[in-house]
C-alpha cells in the first residue's frame, strides 16, 4: 500500500509573484475605489450643504422683499398723514389770522 506524500511540491517563482502582484493589485483596486467613494461623498456633502445655503438666501431675501415692500407702504401712509396735517394745520392758521385781524 502507497501512501500520498504529506509534502508539498515546491511552487515555481513565477506563480508566487502572479499572487502577490494580484494581491497588490487587488489591494490597490480597493483602496482607489475607497478613495473615490469618500471623495464623492464628500462631493455630496458640499452640494447639499450649498443647496441650503441657497435656499436661506432665497428665504431671506423673501423676508428682504417683504420688509421693503411693508417699509414702503409705511413711508407713504406716512407722507400722507404728514400732508393732511399741514393742510389742516393751514386752515387753522387761516382760522386764527381771520379771528385776529
Amino acid at each position: 500500500m502507497t501512501y500520498l506524500s504529506v509534502e508539498e511540491a515546491p511552487q515555481p517563482w513565477s506563480e508566487v509573484v502572479f499572487v502577490a502582484i494580484f494581491g497588490f493589485g487587488t489591494i490597490l483596486l480597493s483602496f482607489t475605489a475607497a478613495l473615490l467613494l469618500v471623495r464623492w461623498f464628500i462631493d455630496y456633502r458640499k452640494t447639499k450643504l450649498l443647496a441650503g445655503r441657497e435656499e436661506q438666501y432665497r428665504k431671506l431675501v423673501d423676508r428682504y422683499e417683504q420688509l421693503a415692500s411693508s417699509t414702503m407702504d409705511a413711508q407713504q401712509r406716512a407722507a400722507t398723514d404728514l400732508a393732511e396735517l399741514r393742510t389742516r394745520v393751514a386752515a387753522v392758521e387761516q382760522i386764527m389770522r381771520t379771528v385776529d385781524g
